[in-house]
């Protein structure tokens, strides 16, 4: 019976260190700095990303389409906390703007990860 109960306390003790160090490994909460990519959204424009609707592009001068943010790599400039949504200001990581005219967009951040929109890369 004692080796029953010392199997069941190590065995227990074990898998709380396992599931300790994967919970830190895999933090998900986003910091000023971090580099994000964007991806191609599954529908036709951005859900979770706030980018400008196509017609404004058009009329500040640029191509109606989103096809030049694909793949291009943000950094988290601000982070805000609003409710049970975490929020982020997204900057380019190359200094330039989106579509010529935008220095900043802001994201939903938790929603975005979970459609894909963004990604975050391993630095």
């Amino acid at each position: 019976m004692k080796k029953l109960i010392y199997l069941l306390f190590f065995v227990s003790c074990i898998s709380f260190a396992t599931t300790h160090s994967i919970t830190d490994s895999f933090n998900n909460d986003p910091s000023v700095g971090d580099v994000l990519k964007i991806n191609t959204p599954k529908s036709v424009s951005f859900k979770y990303i706030d980018f400008p609707k196509l017609n404004f592009i058009v009329k500040r001068g640029g191509i109606a389409n989103y096809k030049s943010v694909y793949g291009e790599l943000v950094i988290v400039k601000k982070v805000i906390d609003k409710n049970d949504d975490i929020h982020v200001v997204l900057e380019r990581k190359d200094g330039k703007k989106f579509f010529g005219y935008l220095k900043q967009v802001t994201a939903n951040y938790t929603e975005s990860i979970k459609a894909g929109e963004i990604v975050k890369v391993k630095s």
